[in-house]
């Protein structure tokens, strides 16, 4: 398969464009399909990426699935029936159980012959269709060849080696080995999960925050603990410009209750926060400097130390020029929080939600994760 333009890259800006892009690529696969995501849906475009995967199948392509049992709860079993019978493999990850329910593989990756790869927030169900406008989820992704392809479908053979769940015990305590920073030519792919340690993503957004003067984040969940939020803040008091592109609409009204708990402090110290009006926003994005992030990861504590998850980050100007105009056309459909008339709009009533739904997240959530992986082998 040829390379897309712009040196590897290209961004895959709707719904639409990310499934007819990956369709092709699967269509065109002839010696391996991997592919992973926590929410695929009968109908469409499930249906038609089932048909690919069958076909790529009896081509002679190892064909690999890799689906999250909770993600995908209300998927039966049996709709994998037909890839099985062409020889294809199918396995879900950590399926339910009480005592290990909570830590989940969000991650969405496509990689096709070891060298074309797609990696963003668009899972494979009906809302993703359209163009986030008029119709469908607004989301981004990101189609990419060459070594940071090649790093994706090793991380996608480790991920799928512990599709069971079965861990050490005592893992809390052990530095996870999928829990890491891979450098490749063109970026570097940055990859979290549960464990000792600081996640590799928090740990590259503090490093390239701390000497940064633009920041433009267009985030689905946004709840990030409290070094990135000193770390934005930061920016702003010197005289840098933060800009953050939240939801208007959520699908998890809780988050985005917890989320804006946190307005009335960034709005004290400068950010710009706007929140994105047509659908429901679940883009994952941030452009630091010259520096764009992209992947599946929510800059909330579940992407950054409970769930497996990943971001890419790439340092190319190209690419970052392309990401401008990707913000600004999140921007000019988004509406600016005016710091005055959202404290005079919050009653006691909606600050107490706010602040017990941030405390469930950041408090009682990892209390359980902690809890469950205590007792895993």
């Amino acid at each position: 398969m040829a390379p897309p333009a712009n040196m590897g890259f290209h961004w895959l800006r709707t719904g639409d464009e990310a499934f007819a892009a990956m369709l092709s690529a699967i269509n065109a696969a002839r010696r391996s399909v991997r592919f992973e995501t926590y929410i695929f849906a009968s109908g469409s475009p499930g249906d038609q990426f089932l048909a690919a995967l069958v076909n790529a199948r009896q081509r002679g392509a190892r064909v690999q699935v890799l689906i999250d049992a909770f993600g995908s709860l209300e998927l039966p079993d049996s709709y994998w029936n037909s890839l099985r019978r062409v020889g294809g493999e199918m396995h879900w990850f950590n399926r339910l159980s009480l005592d290990r329910f909570n830590i989940r593989n969000h991650r969405k990756v496509l990689v096709c012959d070891d060298a074309m790869a797609f990696v963003g927030g668009f899972n494979v169900a009906p809302q993703w269709l359209g163009d986030g406008v008029t119709l469908g989820w607004r989301d981004l992704g990101l189609q990419l060849a060459g070594a940071l392809a090649t790093e994706l479908a090793r991380s996608f053979d480790e991920m799928y080696a512990l599709a069971e769940f079965q861990h050490k015990r005592f893992v809390r305590f052990r530095r996870s080995r999928l829990r890491k920073q891979v450098h490749a030519s063109g970026g570097e792919l940055l990859l979290s999960g549960p464990g000792r340690g600081r996640s590799p993503i928090r740990r590259s957004l503090q490093h390239d925050l701390a000497r940064s003067r633009t920041v433009k984040i267009i985030a689905a969940y946004f709840l990030p603990p409290l070094r990135l939020r000193r770390a934005l803040t930061r920016v702003a008091r010197r005289g840098g410009r933060v800009q953050l592109i939240l939801p208007g609409q959520s699908d998890v009204p809780l988050m985005q209750a917890a989320s804006r708990n946190l307005y009335q402090r960034l709005l004290r110290a400068g950010v710009e926060i706007y929140e994105y009006q047509p659908q429901i926003l679940h883009t994952k994005f941030l452009l630091i400097d010259d520096t764009a992030y992209i992947g599946s990861a929510n800059l909330d504590p579940r992407s950054l130390g409970i769930n497996y998850d990943l971001l890419l980050r790439l340092p190319t100007p190209a690419l970052a020029t392309e990401a401008e105009q990707i913000f600004a056309e999140h921007l000019a459909l988004s509406r600016l929080i005016e710091r005055e008339a959202w404290r005079r709009a919050r009653s006691f009533w909606t600050k107490l939600k706010e602040r017990f739904a941030c405390f469930l997240f950041t408090r009682i959530d990892p209390y359980i994760t902690r809890k469950q992986l205590q007792g895993l082998r």
